[in-house]
């Protein structure tokens, strides 16, 4: 029900801040406040000081969810762009540098005018309580204020009711992505109870856009909805989707059909059955905010980018594989995302599949893990020397019911798993958007 996962809070920040950005969101840390108020009322108070930045935003799609909210908003933005928009993108966490959380009409941030915007910030907050969060949510809100754009698609950082980006009261949209377990200590033990704080962003008169969920879910959004009187677009009722296996020229593709007719959609770029989903909620989603966009536009889809998504790499770390070996990464790391892999691996059978896993330590490993075990030829528990919060590897291997062996580390596993004399298989490494960030840049990604 709070902020408080989305970036490490507290006495330190974790690995991820550096540079001068690190240096200034360390003396903000500073200000983390005794008690969390389960409230909106300090990042309130300054976007007050502030201006309201937030009240001056070109229309806002907002996304909340457990699973698939930065695919859906990697998706909102692709489409965006091939109408020929402007778009503003706020995501979290980030994977390298904390400009990645930063998209501003279409190119990521400047370290400076992050850094100067931070400054700005630390210097009309001063000594007031307040959360690393919610500060960079306030930056996201200035520097969106101050470019032009056509579109701005912001992120929930955890949950949606108390989350900070909740401070937006008239989106033009919201989208609900995947919802399942994972926050318990914050969103609650059950289902509907984690529905519940993900729903908190329904807006009155606001429409509200999801795709498949359990029944447990659904029911939460439809009463919610209803009582904010928010038009809610359900797939399979009010939405629908098929992948077309056609043949021929055209291939295979994604039919969508809602209340203003049918569309013929490329299949989408980010690999897995549960792309498609995402995919169609984006599309859903801006057909029900009634922004005006060309037939072109949803032609986005077969062009977007969003890393640590089932990313297949190709740098450095991919090298050190035999030829005609695949390394793929991705950091779904709840059970959720666990499943959501299952049908990649069943289309992964045709070589031997090699899966290293690394978590958080207040993730469920047992619950990630269990859906993966039978597709596996082999499982190697890893923990980087710089993984923020890594679980010990003897607990992974623990939740693997002592399947998988130790790595112990990401280059250990990669030379043993390449000594055994395979001709060819796949490596996957999974499990952790903090492990993903460590191999990205052991890979020599970097954000564009």
């Amino acid at each position: 029900m709070t902020d408080t996962s989305s970036l490490p809070q507290g006495p330190t920040l974790g690995a991820e801040f550096t540079g001068r950005t690190g240096t200034v969101l360390e003396r903000l840390n500073r200000l983390y406040p005794a008690l969390i108020d389960l409230s909106l009322g300090r990042l309130e108070t300054l976007l007050a000081k502030l201006g309201h930045p937030e009240q001056h935003l070109p229309p806002v799609i907002h996304v909340a969810g457990t699973n698939g909210k930065g695919s859906t908003c990697a998706n909102l933005r692709a489409i965006g762009e091939a109408a020929g928009w402007r778009v503003h993108v706020m995501t979290s966490p980030h994977l390298i540098n904390v400009t990645e959380r930063f998209r501003v009409a279409g190119e990521l941030v400047s370290e400076e005018e992050l850094v100067a915007t931070l400054e700005e910030i630390e210097r009309v907050n001063g000594d007031e309580p307040i959360t690393v969060f919610e500060v960079l949510t306030a930056a996201g809100f200035l520097l969106f204020s101050r470019h032009p754009a056509e579109l701005a698609i912001i992120e929930v950082g955890l949950g949606g009711r108390f989350d900070a980006t909740n401070v937006l009261t008239r989106p033009a949209a919201c989208a609900i992505t995947a919802i399942s377990m994972d926050h318990e200590a914050f969103l609650g033990n059950t289902l509907a109870a984690i529905a519940g704080e993900k729903a908190g962003i329904i807006k009155p008169g606001v429409p509200v856009v999801t795709g498949r969920q359990p029944q447990a879910v659904r029911d939460v959004l439809e009463a919610e909805a209803a009582s904010k009187e928010a038009p809610l677009l359900l797939r399979d009722r009010d939405w629908e989707l098929a992948r077309s296996e056609a043949h021929g020229e055209g291939g295979a593709s994604l039919l969508y059909q809602d209340a203003e007719g049918a569309l013929t959609l490329p299949l989408p770029a980010l690999a897995g059955a549960h792309q498609d989903d995402n995919a169609g909620l984006a599309v859903a989603t801006l057909r029900a905010s009634c922004l005006a966009l060309p037939d072109s536009a949803w032609s986005g889809i077969a062009h977007t980018h969003w890393p640590a998504r089932l990313q297949k790499l190709e740098g450095t770390l991919a090298a050190q594989l035999p030829a005609g070996w695949e390394l793929w990464l991705d950091g779904g790391h709840n059970p959720g995302a666990g499943e959501a892999l299952v049908p990649v691996l069943e289309q992964w059978s045709d070589r031997p599949l090699h899966i290293l896993v690394g978590m958080k330590q207040t993730k469920d490993a047992s619950g990630f893990l269990e859906p993966l075990l039978e597709h596996a030829t082999s499982i190697h528990a890893v923990a980087e020397p710089d993984q923020h919060l890594a679980l010990p590897v003897e607990a992974i291997v623990a939740a693997s019911h002592g399947r998988a062996q130790s790595g112990p580390d990401i280059a250990s596993a990669l030379a043993n798993i390449s000594s055994k004399g395979e001709k060819t298989a796949r490596v996957l490494i999974c499990g952790s958007l903090y492990l993903a960030g460590v191999v990205l840049k052991k890979d020599g990604w970097r954000a564009e």
